[in-house]
């Protein structure tokens, strides 16, 4: 029928051709957004997943079943999903980061769960307090480039190429294949005791060290560390790669990626240990019932960090990019963003909007596309070819007036309709039985693992919606909202519309309250009451020049926010007592451009009996006091291209690229320095 349509093609027939243009046009701007990609923070493996549907699935045949869950029966089965899936424009592959900013998958800390015991600065013995990885949940911890057990640190640096700032002048690279283990404790005993000719991010469970190296992991014993012994290899099988880890209750959690060959989907063989290959088969891989766009399969799995055996795993496809996970003490959330149909949003908006102008046959002829059980790729591909017939057809002056209507008409419908399209999905995996226990999905993007929160068997998840390019091109309207969801991940409540025309650059929840950042010009600082999950509440807001990036609770009543105000680092103390009025008591600019704070929460360290906190910069570190609600720079060390600070009793280790400096806490006075 559509070859027979001539150039004399009536007006309303040009309109159909527009619409179709329009459609394509929006496809070919999301697949461009998908191959967006942000760079993640140092010192810590990327925990982020990016699944366009309902993921999940444990192995036991006794898990309940779950709606929109299912697994493949063959790998007939798994070649025939990928070819209705088709890896097209139906989701979103880019987490949201504040504008000039590295992409976030975490950030934030919580004060260290080690009790306070008035310990001097005595030399020998076992010392009485010890700081940990800063972590977002206390008991969980995360990879990192340092830890300690109080007597030795096990340091892995990065490399490093420039200038030092003790002698400005041009150093080699630091070894890249190395981690040192150092006699911290007592101080003046400082020392080199032993190395592991392996670098990566760090886990130290008992006398257990794994080192996450790239396509490798390591168990060593380190019962004696001036002779670490190597008990395990794991190899990660090619096409394989390691998403993110966490540590809980002596048991390692591992996630890994592996990229599916759509002529032999399954079995899949993520890594090996020893001489013991992992092999995942088909039946043992799960799906979403609905077609979505897939081009890797995700493996969860518990490791027994002493032998590196593989206890559990959790299998199911997704595709690759960024996303987030965020680890309670009682489950794992896994978030990942698609788009709605963007084909179904056009015909509603066409009805809705344009039923004056847009014959209703056209319309069903475009529900009828639809409605095919095809992918959204090859659906695209109909209307290109529909737009391409009807292009001889139209006038100059018809497609002018044409584009005018729609992108007008299409800008305000977009704005009532904008959390129609753009989806955060869910997932909750159990870790008791190591199952899924639910699924939903809200509108918009999360931030980064902060943005997640479980309280009182509740989840919140704050999401920033729109803000990208738009549907017809240009910026879209952007806006902020906090959902809070049940134990089975069904919305209860939610506060929408925080900071319109902005996004979110730091989230952090604490019991019923919310705080949330959002920034474009100035910095909107807002106060969310979240006690009843029904209906949470906005209390207040406070608006300040600059942008907070990172929050950290002091008290239950002092936020510490640390992000920049022009082109310098700069602090900002909150006294939220007064929710309704929130208040910046105090605020110290640095002369620092950069602070490793603001590519990761490793590098901060909250020290809460001496009412200090350590801040790394590109000059050295500083330490900064916040006692009476005033902030006041107690310590600055410079010559030291500081990286992190630990605490061991009451003093201070600043371990840095290639030294350590250690000071006296209760006077800050030098106590000794360790050259590497």
């Amino acid at each position: 029928m559509w070859q027979k349509i001539n150039r004399n093609i009536n007006r309303k027939f040009a309109i159909g051709f527009i619409i179709a243009v329009t459609i394509f046009f929006v496809g070919f701007l999301t697949s461009q957004f998908i191959s967006i990609s942000f760079p993640a923070f140092p010192g810590f493996p990327k925990i982020s997943i990016n699944i366009p549907s309902l993921p999940a699935i444990s192995l036991s045949p006794s898990i309940p079943k779950i709606e929109g869950i299912e697994n493949f029966t063959s790998e007939e089965d798994f070649r025939a999903y990928l070819q209705k899936s088709e890896l097209g424009y139906g989701y979103l592959g880019g987490a949201r980061t504040g504008a000039g900013q590295p992409g976030w998958t975490e950030i934030g800390v919580l004060p260290s769960p080690f009790a306070e015991k008035g310990a001097g600065i005595g030399g020998g013995g076992e010392p009485d307090r010890i700081s940990t990885t800063t972590v977002q949940v206390p008991g969980i911890d995360e990879p990192d480039i340092i830890k300690t057990d109080g007597k030795e640190v096990y340091f892995s640096p990065t490399s490093y190429y420039g200038w030092t700032v003790r002698e400005q002048e041009a150093i080699p690279p630091l070894p890249t294949d190395e981690t040192k283990i150092v006699k911290a404790f007592p101080p003046e005993n400082l020392s080199i005791e032993g190395q592991i000719d392996k670098r990566g991010d760090l886990l130290l469970i008992g006398n257990s060290l794994v080192i996450l190296s790239g396509d490798k992991i390591y168990g060593y014993n380190v019962l004696n560390p001036k002779s670490p012994q190597k008990k395990w290899t794991m190899i990660l099988g090619k096409q394989n790669y390691l998403v993110g880890a966490r540590r809980y209750q002596d048991k390692i959690y591992l996630i890994t990626s592996t990229m599916i060959n759509s002529y032999h989907p399954c079995p899949i063989k993520p890594l090996s240990v020893e001489e013991n290959t992992l092999e995942i088969k088909c039946a043992d891989i799960y799906h979403p019932t609905v077609t979505v766009p897939v081009d890797v399969t995700y493996s969860a799995m518990i490791v027994n960090p002493d032998s590196g055996k593989i206890e559990n795993t959790i299998s199911f496809v997704g595709t690759s990019g960024l996303s987030v996970v965020y680890m309670s003490e009682n489950a794992i959330y896994i978030t990942y963003s698609y788009y709605e149909s963007i084909i179904r949003f056009y015909i509603n908006f066409l009805k809705e909007k344009c039923s004056d102008i847009i014959p209703a046959w056209l319309i069903n002829k475009l529900e009828k596309l639809e409605s095919y059980d095809i992918s959204d790729t090859s659906k695209m591909t109909e209307f290109e070819i529909i737009s391409e017939q009807f292009m001889a057809s139209l006038s100059d002056d018809d497609k002018l007036k044409i584009e005018n209507e729609l992108k007008n008409r299409m800008d305000d419908y977009y704005k009532d309709h904008i959390r129609e399209l753009e989806k955060t999905g869910l997932a909750k995996i159990g870790l008791n039985e190591f199952k899924l226990l639910a699924t939903g999905n809200v509108s918009g993007q999360p931030l980064n693992q902060f943005s997640l929160d479980e309280y009182k068997n509740h989840l919140r998840i704050a999401t920033t919606i729109g803000g990208g390019w738009g549907l017809i091109g240009g910026l879209g309207e952007s806006a902020n909202d906090v959902y809070l969801l049940d134990s089975n991940l069904n919305i209860t409540g939610s506060v929408k519309d925080l900071g319109k025309e902005e996004r979110i650059y730091s989230v952090r929840f604490i019991e019923d309250k919310g705080y949330v950042v959002t920034f474009k010009q100035i910095d909107p600082f807002f106060v969310l009451d979240l006690s009843d999950p029904k209906n949470p509440e906005l209390e207040g807001e406070l608006k300040i020049p600059g942008y907070s990036s990172y929050l950290h609770p002091i008290t239950k009543d002092q936020i510490l926010g640390i992000g920049k105000e022009g082109s310098n680092v700069k602090i900002s103390l909150f006294n939220v007592e007064q929710p309704q009025n929130p208040t910046e008591v105090s605020k110290y600019t640095l002369d620092e451009y950069w602070s490793d704070i603001l590519d990761t929460h490793h590098a901060f360290l909250l020290d809460e009996k001496h009412e200090v906190f350590f801040l790394p910069g590109s000059k050295g570190g500083y330490i900064f006091s916040y006692m009476n609600d005033q902030l006041r720079l107690t310590k600055a060390v410079s010559g030291i291209i500081a990286k992190r600070a630990i605490y061991i009793n009451d003093f201070l280790y600043i371990i840095g690229e290639d030294k350590i400096i250690v000071l006296n806490e209760m006077d800050w006075s030098d106590v000794n320095e360790l050259e590497f």
